[in-house]
């Protein structure tokens, strides 16, 4: 089975033209379109609104042009605050989910006036000493156990480090009251890259039964409730894709027959979808350098697991085209490596695959979140381009490559960036006499 590239050849081979490969490369037009279904999934709660996970793409023209779509964002770091707040960011268009947090964090949160979203119970008062209560809070609750659908269990909150227990919810919440929060949210995450549709409404009637059960236990009104993720993309082209218009549909129902019989119809609903938002809307675009045949056929490319993690990490599967191929049978097998001194640099496994060449183009899909970001330097390998392809057909580069330079700054080899040759030309054995002197 194939799945459909949002780049041609010849548009591909315009951008490498102009931009080497290894980089990433994104689509504007579908980016705005899935904010855009999105929005209209969930038009029917007045209060609405999309936080879109920085961690998962951080990149400020993403960030742009999500907050052209009424998106605000969802940070967990120092630095993803400051880059949200550089974007247009502020006050509540930002919610700050963390956990673990330096107080530095929680300082500049909410000195941007951020929504602070609170990890544990433990916090409330780490958080009053070194910045302060705010009127506005959240908190995550962790229900702990088996998250089922049906007889499938979804995954395992009891194992997360995130969120508080029920009990320690209610005391957290009758805490911050006294300490003066004036208006509470809830928030959950259960599950990861969920398909089938059902997860966001099981999720929903969690949060909206654990809300109405805080208002009768405590009085408390919770004003807003943070979906969070996990409503997932399909990876495998055999997978059918999540339709957000039903998942809407689906979490108004619930909406509709817990909360609203209770008086709390006016609660606002908020998303923090990532991977639903770019994941499909990004792709790595890769050249084939070497094959190698020994035991295996190995297709050898000039991107490694430092360009995209998943696969190395977690055995996740990205589907992989052959630019101008994809028409041609898929009648041989392949590991599709990187060149890290790690045997799991491996884009895919024993994969069915057109005969590749090399110069071929390799489109490695569905990479727009958690793709770029998880990058690292292991190896001494430097991390990729970013490319985005905008409306109107035209390419531009949004974050160029690392270079020599940029991996060498933080480090106190004095003399060496002065000499620092060409990365496109070949090293000299004086360069390297010169690195080693300075290092020793």
């Amino acid at each position: 089975m194939l799945k459909k590239t949002f780049v041609s050849k010849n548009k591909l081979e315009e951008i490498i033209a102009e931009y080497p490969t290894p980089f990433h490369l994104y689509d504007e037009n579908g980016i705005r379109a899935t904010a855009e279904s999105l929005n209209r999934a969930f038009a029917w709660n007045r209060g609405f609104k999309e936080y879109f996970a920085v961690k998962a793409t951080p990149n400020p023209e993403i960030l742009k042009i999500l907050r052209e779509e009424r998106c605000g964002v969802d940070c967990a770091s120092l630095t993803e605050l400051m880059l949200s707040r550089a974007c247009g960011f502020s006050g509540e268009e930002i919610m700050f989910s963390s956990n673990n947090t330096p107080a530095e964090e929680f300082v500049y949160a909410k000195s941007l006036g951020a929504i602070i979203n609170l990890d544990d119970i433990s916090h409330i008062e780490f958080l009053e000493n070194c910045a302060g209560i705010p009127k506005k809070i959240c908190c995550r609750f962790n229900p702990g156990g088996s998250f089922k659908i049906h007889n499938y269990i979804m995954d395992k909150p009891g194992d997360a480090k995130y969120g508080m227990t029920g009990s320690q919810l209610r005391e957290a919440f009758i805490k911050l009251r006294e300490k003066g929060a004036e208006e509470f949210g809830l928030h959950a995450f259960l599950a990861s890259n969920t398909l089938g549709g059902e997860y966001y409404a099981k999720l929903a009637s969690v949060l909206f039964e654990t809300a109405l059960w805080l208002k009768n236990e405590t009085g408390i009104y919770i004003s807003f409730i943070n979906l969070s993720g996990g409503v997932g993309i399909p990876y495998k082209p055999e997978d059918s894709p999540n339709n957000i218009a039903e998942i809407g549909e689906s979490v108004r129902r619930v909406f509709e027959e817990i909360l609203v019989p209770e008086g709390l119809g006016d609660v606002a609903i908020f998303t923090e979808l990532g991977r639903f938002m770019l994941g499909p809307n990004g792709c790595l675009v890769s050249t084939v350098i070497h094959e190698k045949k020994i035991h295996k056929n190995y297709i050898g490319l000039d991107a490694c697991a430092v360009n995209l993690m998943r696969p190395a990490m977690y055995g996740a599967y990205h589907h992989i085209t052959v630019a101008g191929k994809e028409d041609s049978p898929p009648d041989h097998i392949y590991d599709v490596t990187g060149s890290l001194c790690e045997n799991n640099d491996k884009f895919a496994v024993d994969r069915a695959l057109p005969k590749i060449d090399i110069g071929d183009r390799l489109i490695i899909h569905d990479t727009g979140a958690h793709g770029f970001s998880m990058g690292y330097n292991y190896n001494g390998k430097l991390r990729s381009a970013e490319v985005l392809l905008q409306k109107d057909g035209s390419a531009k580069l949004i974050r160029r490559a690392e270079t020599p330079e940029d991996y060498f700054r933080t480090l106190d080899i004095t003399g060496v960036l002065e000499k620092m040759p060409n990365p496109n030309a070949p090293a000299s054995k004086t360069m390297v006499f010169d690195v080693e002197e300075q290092v020793r």
